[in-house]
């Protein structure tokens, strides 16, 4: 992987079609630049990736001992990934630096053009949305937005551990069983969801109108739609969350509405991040190796950066882990010949 070449403030101005001066005047906040020059050179500034130097000192130091883990928000998922990663750099030689880069397309890239080459002499990328093969600084990305593809990657076997949450609820005796997905944009999304509708084709149960649901891994978002589900008529006896944090919100929304998790309503996530565990009932979800997966995200950076030939794909196990989340589903509930050979079996 070839790096590229880092913008320069000429760039910038050439692109523009101004001078340099006038693009050192709005990176530097100054006055005597017209709006619609400043509007027109920020925008230059985002499609190139251009930022300046963070200090003068950066400017004289041609090496740096210091890696980064960039992460879009510092939230439950990419704080496992970080100390994992952190395990590994330490014994490294190297320092860590942990940025978050705000959750919006294109982050990463930003971020990369602040930082590589000046504080960190590679990053991890944690589930990066968009991201060129030329990169300033030798990159590892975690979960990316487009899957395996033309970065050294590190990911997690969604699909089998989605199907095998389905095949657990199923096994309990649900039928109606909704899926709350994530970010459709998102590879391993898309995994999850198509897991989950493996499994229910498998196993012969049509999934009801309106069960398959995007939440976009928002926990507000997870409960409005639960919410609506569960005041359904014809409601869900489970939902399968894609990950933890919207699995856990939309147990809560079950509880404020009376209803008892898992008599009432078998609840699974994925990720199997610390929160799982302190549920209340404690979770039942899929693992991923969260912290494995960030330590081997930095022994392959530290490997391409030694220049060691190496694969530069590794999907990795998931698990699934039964907690008190789930359990068969209310009699009331369940299919007529469920029901019935329920009863046949009591009277023998």
């Amino acid at each position: 992987m070839e790096p590229a070449p880092r913008v320069k403030m000429a760039d910038v101005a050439a692109k523009a079609g101004v001078s340099v001066a006038t693009v050192s005047k709005v990176v530097n906040g100054r006055y005597g630049v017209a709006k619609e020059t400043v509007e027109l050179v920020q925008g230059v500034i985002e499609e190139l990736g251009y930022a300046g130097n963070l200090s003068a000192s950066s400017l004289r130091m041609p090496q740096t001992n210091m890696l980064g883990i960039l992460v879009a928000s510092f939230e439950p998922f990419s704080a496992e990934m970080i100390k994992g990663a952190a395990s590994v750099a330490e014994s490294s030689g190297y320092e860590l630096l942990a940025h978050s880069g705000g959750d919006t397309h294109g982050w990463e890239r930003r971020s990369l053009a602040r930082l590589g080459g000046t504080l960190i002499a590679g990053a991890v990328l944690v589930t990066p949305t968009v991201l060129d093969a030329r990169t300033v600084v030798p990159v590892v990305a975690v979960d990316p937005h487009y899957g395996p593809n033309r970065l050294p990657t590190i990911d997690a076997d969604s699909f089998t551990g989605a199907e095998r949450a389905t095949e657990h609820l199923i096994s309990l005796g649900h039928t109606r069983i909704a899926f709350l997905g994530g970010r459709s944009e998102l590879d391993s999304a898309h995994l999850r969801e198509a897991g989950f509708r493996n499994a229910m084709a498998e196993a012969g149960i049509p999934i009801e109108s309106g069960f398959l649901r995007e939440t976009r891994y928002q926990p507000d978002r997870a409960a409005e739609v639960a919410r609506e589900l569960l005041l359904r008529d014809d409601r869900p006896t489970a939902i399968f969350a894609a990950n933890d944090v919207t699995a856990i919100r939309a147990m809560e929304v079950a509880q404020e509405l009376g209803l008892s998790v898992p008599e009432d309503l078998s609840v699974v996530g994925f990720d199997d991040v610390p929160d799982a565990t302190l549920a209340k009932p404690a979770l039942t979800t899929v693992r991923q190796p969260l912290q494995e997966m960030g330590a081997e995200a930095m022994r392959m950076l530290l490997d391409l950066i030694a220049g060691v030939e190496r694969e530069h794909h590794v999907r990795m196990a998931t698990e699934l882990v039964v907690r008190a989340s789930t359990g068969e589903p209310p009699l009331e509930l369940r299919p007529a010949s469920a029901a019935g050979d329920l009863a046949t079996a009591s009277a023998d």
